[in-house]
């Protein structure tokens, strides 16, 4: 086991399991948040173990997720807008969430940057690191916007006619 290894094994153990418990249980307006943050480190995991292994085709892994982890959140906001308008998160813990998502990818990237070198592999991580900073603070407006919707807000988009 190597030092990139002993670190993705780390971030699963001590913060994407403790935010995947917090996104399978509890009120929504908890679990919402948590699942935008469990899909920010649990890419940051597949990047780590992706230089352990030295693989660096395991980054599309990664890529995919930094993708669709940010539109899987947008769906369930989308999805449980009136629960989220009826018991809106503390804006507290959505700036906790958020600034930890901030925090946690230039802190995971720019070590990894660093041993990749100039190339393919290093245009491929600030993509990822692009795709996931801009995830968070869209799923943070997203969240925001419904819970400031007010209490019965409509969960359907406008009609036509």
């Amino acid at each position: 086991m190597n030092a990139w290894m002993a670190a993705g094994a780390t971030l699963l153990l001590c913060m994407v399991a403790p935010a995947a418990w917090a996104a399978a249980s509890g009120p929504v307006r908890r679990r919402v948040p948590a699942q935008n943050l469990t899909g920010t480190l649990l890419c940051l995991v597949f990047l780590l173990l992706a230089q352990g292994f030295h693989r660096t085709a395991y980054t599309d892994t990664a890529l995919v997720l930094a993708v669709l982890g940010p539109a899987g959140t947008l769906l369930y906001v989308r999805l449980l807008a009136g629960q989220l308008a009826d018991r809106p998160p503390r804006p507290d813990a959505l700036r906790a969430v958020t600034a930890l998502n901030y925090l946690a990818v230039p802190a995971v990237l720019l070590p990894l940057c660093l041993v990749t070198g100039p190339g393919r592999a290093l245009g491929k991580l600030l993509v990822i690191g692009a795709l996931l900073v801009l995830g968070s603070w869209g799923t943070n407006r997203a969240v925001h916007a419904a819970a400031t919707a007010g209490p019965g807000a409509p969960t359907e988009g406008p009609h036509d006619g």
